[in-house]
C-alpha cells in the first residue's frame, strides 16, 4: 500500500514533485505552501506554483505564516500520514512536526549533499565551478540540511549552462526521485552525512551580482550563469544597471571593464584576466536580447568605461 504523503512546497521546482506524486497514484491529504504574495505590475495577490498545481489536483491548502502553534501541529497530526515531503517550503518545520509523520520528514535538495547547504546551491555550485551537481533526497532533522541522505542522483553542469537551465533539470531529477523512494519507503536506509566538504549556499544578495571587471573573465562568466536569471549580473552603463545575460571568455587583454571592440554582433569587455564577449544582455526597463538586438539601437562604443564593483557606481 502507496504511503500517504504530506506536501509542503512553494516554488515551480516543488511543484513539479508534487504533480509526479499525485500523478504516480499517492493520496495526498494536505499540501501546505508560502501565503499569496503581491506580484506584477499590479503587485496583485498571486498564489504560489504549489498552491496552482494543488488546486488543479483539487487537494487541501493551507497556507501558514508559521508550524509553530499547537493548533497547525494538531491539523497535521489529524491527517495522519505517513511521510511528509518538503522542497523549497521556505518555513522552518520544528522538531514537533518532524515527528509527526510515521516515517518522518523528506526533503529535495538541490545539491550532492554535504556540498552546498542552505538556500542558493544551484546558483553556488555554477558560480564556484563544480563541474557536477545533482539532488539529494535527505531525511530531515532540526538543522540546516543536516539530516541524513536517503538517494542521490547526479548531474553533470555543462559549460555555458545558466542557473536557470540547471533548475529546470534539478526539478525533474527530484520529482522522478522522490516517487521512486516514496514507493520504496519501507526499504529505505539513511546514510549520515560526512562532515567532510561541508559548503553553506548563502543567500544571493543584488549587491554580489555587480560585476568587478577586475577579476579573471572565467570568474565573471561563472557568476553571469549563476545569477541569471535572478538576480542577474550586472554593471552600470550610463548611470543605469545594465545586466549580462550570457557571455563567454575570449583571449583579449585591456583596462578592466573597457569595452575593447564593438560592433553589431560583437561586443567585448576587457577583465582582470582575458575578457569576455557578451552574448545577451539587458538594459533597465527592457527585456534580455541578443548583442545583435541590443547593438541595432544601443550602440555601446568602443572605449567605454563599464562601471566596476570597485568603483563608486
Amino acid at each position: 500500500m502507496k504511503p500517504s504523503v504530506i506536501f509542503a512546497g512553494t516554488p515551480d521546482f516543488a511543484a513539479a514533485a508534487l504533480n509526479a506524486i499525485v500523478a504516480a497514484g499517492f493520496n495526498v491529504p494536505l499540501v501546505l505552501t508560502q501565503p499569496d504574495r503581491p506580484s506584477g505590475r499590479g503587485l496583485k495577490l498571486q498564489p504560489s506554483a504549489v498552491k496552482k498545481a494543488a488546486l488543479t489536483h483539487g487537494l487541501t491548502v493551507m497556507q501558514p505564516t508559521t508550524l509553530k502553534t499547537a493548533e497547525i501541529q494538531a491539523i497535521l497530526e489529524n491527517q495522519q500520514a505517513d511521510v511528509m515531503v518538503v522542497a523549497a517550503y521556505g518555513l522552518l518545520l520544528p522538531q514537533a512536526v518532524l515527528n509527526i509523520p510515521r516515517y518522518g520528514c523528506l526533503n529535495i535538495h538541490a545539491s550532492l549533499l554535504p556540498r552546498w547547504r542552505g538556500a542558493a546551491p544551484i546558483q553556488r555550485a555554477i558560480e564556484a565551478g563544480d563541474q557536477e551537481t545533482g539532488v539529494c533526497i535527505m531525511q530531515m532533522d532540526a538543522g540546516l540540511d543536516t539530516g541524513s541522505v536517503i538517494s542521490c542522483h547526479k548531474y553533470t553542469i555543462k559549460t555555458d549552462d545558466t542557473a536557470s537551465e540547471v533548475h529546470d533539470a534539478l526539478m525533474q531529477l527530484g520529482a522522478d526521485a522522490i516517487v521512486a523512494d516514496l514507493q520504496q519507503i519501507n526499504q529505505l536506509q539513511p546514510i549520515p552525512q560526512s562532515e567532510t566538504g561541508v559548503t553553506y549556499a548563502h543567500k544571493l544578495s543584488k549587491a554580489e551580482a555587480q560585476i568587478n571587471w577586475t577579476r579573471p573573465a572565467a570568474e565573471i562568466v561563472r557568476k553571469i550563469r549563476a545569477f541569471n536569471p535572478v538576480p542577474g549580473a550586472w554593471t552600470v552603463w550610463q548611470d543605469k544597471p545594465l545586466k549580462i545575460r550570457r557571455a563567454k571568455v575570449v583571449s583579449y587583454t585591456g583596462i578592466p571593464g573597457v569595452i575593447l571592440h564593438s560592433n553589431e554582433h560583437e561586443l567585448i569587455v576587457a577583465c582582470g584576466k582575458d575578457s569576455i564577449s557578451i552574448e545577451e544582455i539587458q538594459k533597465a526597463g527592457s527585456k534580455a536580447m541578443s548583442v545583435t538586438a541590443f547593438q541595432a539601437g544601443n550602440i555601446l562604443q568602443q572605449g567605454t568605461l563599464l562601471a566596476s564593483a570597485e568603483t563608486d557606481a
